[in-house]
């Protein structure tokens, strides 16, 4: 991974809420309203994150019909534990 995107994806996880929505999208694939209901955040602070998160490659998000779902990319996690592992010495 080249630095530019480690460093967007790290600054994407910097923000607890950020965070936490993506330790909750890496167990499973979960609706924008039941990631609301997990954090105590509006709808719009919770898409807002969401967004950033798309945006760095941590997260994607899956439609089925009218239903969206977001799931953490198990390649761009592996990268950044990747990074990190190097980065302490590992």
């Amino acid at each position: 991974m080249n630095e530019k995107a480690l460093d967007e994806r790290l600054r994407a996880l910097s923000h607890p809420a950020r965070r936490a929505l993506f330790e909750a999208c890496l167990e499973e694939a979960r609706p924008a309203g039941e990631l609301v209901e997990l954090i105590d955040l509006a709808p719009a602070s919770v898409s807002e994150h969401l967004k950033v998160l798309r945006k760095s490659g941590l997260l994607v998000l899956e439609r089925d019909g009218r239903f969206r779902r977001y799931r953490s990319d198990p390649e761009a996690t592996r990268a950044v534990a990747a990074a990190l592992t190097g980065l302490a010495g590992g």
